[in-house]
Order: structure tokens, then C-alpha cells, then sequence
């Protein structure tokens, strides 16, 4: 079932599976993202956060510009200089992705930690060449000595009926790329320890964000509520634990095979559905230990076929010892090998669906 709002098929799910939890209380993506941006201030001083606009780098907040912000702004936004003329700034600029990006990452070879949100990964395309050749290469071109400790972060993957130029998923793209981290959170609690995990790392980091989670509640345990709660990057997290098909996914897709998960139970089929958290460096091994106590794996993933997350899964297991236990070929399901439709009926056909991964599962155990 296509998730439209907070009120959808997601957050039905977050109260439903999460209800065994200890003490709890509904935590909405976009909260935690901001409870994870806070609390990452320390032990730093205050990182610059640079959503296509100029942050507040002297401190001080431009109540004139108050409303230029992201999807999911964090902190003030737009500062001009009490001595600056407003109207002197060049026009385009705050739409300008190789600009802002640019100033983020020299800002971080300056010692400061930049949070650079792109409106949608999609735009980031425009800012390539500050992500990949100087973000990413920077730290090994100096042997070291000039760090970049950027965090890039915004939506990723289909969102609702925005077509081709706004849906596609970058997890392959940034993953393929060596001096890059790349997370990819489900849950409120993700979005909150990732971010803080990220923005404390020293290198640079892509955080990539699904909308359609933004507004859906997730219920955050007690031990995510404290200040200390930081979720390591490369660590994967099983969501649920089964003993005859391993899951692996990551953003929203975890939402569908846990859905499916519920739907094969039924049947008897007993799935483990793990998230991936990190896309690089990926927690291969969490994967490994997962196959070899199922024997079938089945990867779960919103972007394209070739050259894609799942494909990258699937190659690593085959290469590790984790083959010899596999009883069937590994199954992927992933998004549709075309650009994005916008008609909803051709959309939702190119996205993984609930019932996309049921068959896959089945087609993996031959049931």
C-alpha cells in the first residue's frame, strides 16, 4: 500500500510493530533529525548549516530571512552582515548547488563542520564535483593533513509524483565513491544517531533522507531519548529476527519488508529484515551472519537494477563465506530500470511494493 502522509500504511506500522518496545513516546523523522542535529553540537562548537543559503557562521539570525529554509531545516538560516547591503547578494545564489556546496566544503577545510542540505539529492547532481572531487579526495590528496568534515543531506529516492528529474536514488551513486561515508536512515531513531554520528565524523558524510518519512511517527525507545544516543556508522540493525529468508534494505523500503515480513508470516515463513543504516562502509558481516543461519537472501532497494546496493550485496556475499550456506540463488527486488513516471499508477509499478517482495521471497524459498 502506496504511503501518501504520517496517517498511511507507514505510521500504522510504526505503532504496530514497535508496540513491545520499553518505555516509548511517538517520534516523528523530521524530530529526530532536529533532536540529532542539536545534540551533535557537542563536544563542537556550533556546525554551519548551509541549506542554500549562507548560515549563521557569526551568530547572529536575520529575521528578514527567516523563511529561506529546507524539507526539513534545522537551525536559523540566512545571516547578513549588519554592515551588508541585502540587495548587493548575488540573486542567484541560493539555488546556486555548486555555489553553497562549495562554501560548505571550504568551510569545513577551515575547521568548521557545514551541514549542506540539498532540496533534493537530485540537485546535488549540479554540485558533483565539490561532493566527489573535493569533499571526497581532499583528505587522501594531502596524505591527511586537511580533513573535511562535511555532512551533504536531504531527500532521497522517489517522493510522490514529482517524475524523473526528482526520484532517483543516489545510494549507488555517492556508495561507489571512496572518502565518502554514506548513511541512509528509516526510523526517527536512525535519522537522530546518524545525523549526530555524522556530523561528530571527521570525514565527509551523505546522509540520504526519504520525504515521504518526514511526517510519519516512529515510537523511539528511552535509550534513543537520551542526549548520549549515537548510532555508529557502518553498524546495521535487525529489525526483525526470522530463521528462514534474510531481508536487507535501507530508508523506506524497511517499512515494506516489514510489512511483507507480517504478511509471510502468516504463511509460516519466518523472515529476518535487517537495515542497512550505512550504505558505505557497509556492515557486510551483520549481512554474512544473517544468510548463514537462513541460507536465502533476498535485497530490497528503491533505486535502479544495475550497478545498484543490492547487486553490491549479493556480489560481497558470493565473494565471502556466507555463499556456501546460501540454498538459492539471492533474489533482488529494486526499483523499475526507467526514469521516474508521473502518472501514480506507473509510479507506484516502478517502486518496490509490499507485495513485489512477498513474491520474491516466495521465488528464493521455491514455496
Amino acid at each position: 500500500m502506496r504511503s501518501w502522509s504520517g496517517t498511511s500504511a507507514s505510521s500504522c506500522w510504526a505503532r504496530r510493530w514497535h508496540s513491545t518496545m520499553a518505555p516509548t513516546r511517538y517520534v516523528g523523522v523530521v524530530s529526530g533529525l532536529g533532536k540529532g542535529f542539536r545534540r551533535a553540537l557537542t563536544p563542537f562548537s556550533r556546525p554551519a548549516d548551509l541549506q542554500g543559503s549562507l548560515e549563521e557562521v557569526r551568530g547572529q539570525k536575520s529575521d528578514r530571512h527567516s523563511d529561506i529554509r529546507g524539507k526539513a531545516a534545522l537551525s536559523p538560516t540566512l545571516v547578513i552582515p549588519p554592515s551588508a547591503d541585502p540587495w548587493s547578494l548575488p540573486l542567484g545564489f541560493l539555488l546556486f548547488q555548486m555555489g553553497f556546496a562549495g562554501i560548505a566544503v571550504g568551510a569545513a577545510m577551515a575547521g568548521l563542520r557545514p551541514v549542506c542540505e540539498f532540496m533534493t539529492f537530485n540537485f546535488s547532481m549540479q554540485a558533483i564535483d565539490q561532493v566527489i572531487n573535493s569533499a571526497a579526495k581532499t583528505c587522501y590528496m594531502s596524505a591527511g593533513s586537511i580533513a573535511v568534515p562535511i555532512v551533504f543531506r536531504g531527500p532521497n529516492g522517489a517522493s510522490a509524483g514529482v517524475a524523473a528529474q526528482h526520484s532517483q536514488c543516489f545510494a549507488a551513486w555517492y556508495g561507489h565513491c571512496p572518502g565518502l561515508k554514506v548513511v541512509s536512515p528509516w526510523s526517527a531513531e536512525d535519522a537522530k544517531g546518524l545525523l549526530k554520528a555524522s556530523i561528530r565524523d571527521d570525514n565527509p558524510v551523505v546522509m540520504l533522507e526519504n520525504e515521504l518519512l518526514y511526517g510519519v511517527p516512529f515510537e523511539m525507545s528511552e535509550q534513543a531519548q537520551s542526549k548520549e544516543f549515537v548510532i555508529p556508522i557502518g553498524k546495521a540493525k535487525i529489525e526483525r529476527p526470522g530463521t528462514h529468508v534474510t531481508l536487507v534494505s535501507h530508508s523506506r523500503p524497511v517499512g515494506h519488508c516489514l510489512e511483507a515480513a507480517a504478511v509471510l508470516s502468516k504463511e509460516g515463513v519466518e523472515c529476518e529484515v535487517i537495515n542497512l543504516r550505512t550504505i558505505r562502509p557497509m556492515d557486510i558481516e551483520t549481512v554474512e551472519a544473517s544468510v548463514v543461519k537462513t541460507n536465502h537472501l533476498v535485497t530490497v532497494e528503491g533505486g535502479w537494477p544495475q550497478f545498484g546496493v543490492g547487486a553490491e550485496i549479493c556480489a560481497r556475499i558470493m565473494e565471502g563465506p556466507a555463499f556456501n550456506y546460501l540454498d538459492a540463488p539471492a533474489v533482488r527486488v529494486t526499483g523499475a530500470d526507467v526514469p521516474m513516471p508521473y502518472a501514480k499508477i506507473l509510479e507506484d509499478n516502478c517502486i518496490p511494493q509490499v507485495k513485489d517482495i512477498v513474491f520474491a521471497v516466495k521465488k528464493a524459498l521455491n514455496i
